[in-house]
């Protein structure tokens, strides 16, 4: 495969995706010091993002992925495959929002958001926004045009951080200067209302920066190939819809299967200390974006189930020095969320290797997704799927949070291993599984003794804990740097 290149772009788009998304996750501090655990505040941002994140699979229904595949199809026009797939996202999008507005109190009051429709119907434009524009920042990816890619993906970033200081730092301290202020504050759970607020109006923002490619709404709409373009990606929005199920349905589910205040408190605890686990998740987004595009545009050369073998190999390789250099620097790193959160830390390493099992399954996607039958995907992830939420609903209300990280442990578990056992027969990719066994052993054998020191009955001090895991780290690194030059 063409290291060099992927290096190049993953370092790229690593910038606004790992970055971009540590710059946002910043804010979570923020949100902890200043959102009591008590209050459930927290819950409420967790809550509504899960929605989000899954309406946003809804909406674009895998139209990325179809138009990087069609686009690299011999005898289709790119330029009438990117503007059939923008008016098609933007329709959807649009009739979305209407229906969301016009419905907004019945919706509301499904959601347990009864008092606070302005919530819903914010996160509404917001996620419509988001759809419309993933498609144009795929077409950024296709023409191989990284740095507008992330100049946008920060000019949500930026403006979105500093509102949020304004609303936790700055307007507090103006309390009884501006008339109605504090009452206003108090009416939206103490700022938590104009998380949304600030989040629409940097979405818009960014829409600005997208002028040119909003041209492609001028190209004359093909309904012959939006009809091939949707048989192709039905079964995907299905495996969009199912993938982020895996990802969100616990934080959907739990306020249902945990009524009450103590449902929100939990899953606010639990919601914090799962964006300690999200490295894994930073660095899968990362990979993908630069990686979707190299293997697309290489599925008609004959070295690409080496190319599948490579890039899961230097995946797993690299996750799982992020899970190792994590578990090594919790005692610093929970600092990032504030005490009354810690209870929760707990579920980090389930979580993080859940993200691992969704990485290596991203990764096995492929072999269905370039022999066009992705029904397969559709049909994994919704075993998968199925799995995890059969666990949180029998769970839950008897072992709390902890439901959530093991049933994703579970889902994306299963649908890695179906995916692995059926991908042998359609498509055979030489992985290198000693190797890959070899490193997946030294690092869970580190993370037992880092584990095991970590034991408050060893009584040692978290310094030394963390000198001896630094060493684990600096060997594990070292049997990575010389598996890559030898492969080089």
């Amino acid at each position: 495969m063409n290291l060099k290149a992927l290096v190049k772009d993953t370092a790229i788009y690593g910038l606004s995706s790992i970055v971009g998304r540590f710059l946002n996750y910043l804010l979570v501090p923020l949100y902890t010091y200043k959102i009591a655990a008590a209050s459930g505040g927290y819950g409420i941002v967790t809550n509504l993002y899960a929605y989000t994140a899954l309406l946003l699979a809804l909406l674009t229904f895998g139209m990325e992925t179809t138009m990087f595949r069609f686009s690299n199809k011999e005898g289709e026009d790119r330029r009438s495959v990117y503007g059939t797939a923008l008016k098609m996202v933007g329709a959807v999008a649009l009739l979305f929002v209407a229906a969301v507005l016009i419905l907004i109190k019945p919706i509301s009051g499904a959601m347990g958001y009864a008092e606070h429709p302005e919530y819903v119907g914010c996160m509404a434009i917001i996620v419509g926004l988001d759809a419309f524009q993933a498609i144009m920042f795929s077409k950024l990816r296709l023409d191989g045009k990284p740095v507008k890619f992330m100049l946008l993906k920060f000019a949500f970033i930026i403006p979105n951080i500093l509102l949020n200081l304004l609303i936790f730092l700055v307007l507090p301290n103006l309390f009884g200067t501006i008339p109605g202020l504090e009452e206003t504050y108090a009416r939206f759970n103490d700022g938590v209302g104009f998380i949304f607020l600030a989040n629409l109006a940097c979405t818009a923002l960014v829409t600005l920066g997208f002028i040119p490619e909003l041209r492609g709404l001028g190209v004359k709409f093909d309904g012959t190939l939006a009809r091939r373009m949707l048989a192709y990606t039905w079964p995907l929005l299905i495996l969009s819809l199912v993938g982020i199920l895996n990802q969100v349905a616990d934080k959907i589910l739990f306020p249902k299967l945990m009524p009450g205040e103590e449902g929100l408190v939990q899953l606010g605890i639990y919601g914090a200390c799962v964006k300690i686990a999200m490295i894994v998740a930073l660095l899968t987004q990362a990979f993908r974006y630069a990686y979707e595009p190299i293997v697309f545009n290489g599925s008609r050369d004959k070295n690409s189930p080496e190319t599948l073998a490579s890039g899961m190999k230097y995946f797993i390789v690299f996750s799982l020095l992020a899970f190792l250099a994590v578990m090594v620097y919790m005692p610093i790193l929970r600092h990032f969320i504030q005490p009354a959160y810690w209870e929760g830390l707990g579920v980090v390493p389930v979580v993080m290797m859940a993200e691992i099992f969704m990485g290596i399954y991203f990764n096995l996607s492929f072999w269905y997704k370039l022999t066009d039958r992705t029904w397969w995907g559709a049909i994994m992830s919704a075993i998968g799927a199925a799995v995890m939420i059969a666990i949180n609903v029998l769970l839950v209300p008897h072992i709390g949070y902890w439901a959530c990280a093991w049933g994703g442990f579970a889902g994306y578990g299963v649908a890695m291993l179906l995916s692995w056992i059926i991908g042998r027969k359609y498509y055979p990719v030489p992985y290198e599984g000693k190797t890959i066994l070899g490193f997946t052993a030294l690092a869970l054998g580190s993370f037992a003794l880092i584990t095991a020191l970590s034991n408050p009955r060893l009584a040692l001090s978290p310094i030394v804990t963390m000198v001896i895991g630094t060493a684990l780290l600096i060997v594990y690194a070292l049997f990575a740097w010389k598996d890559i030059k030898k492969s080089a």
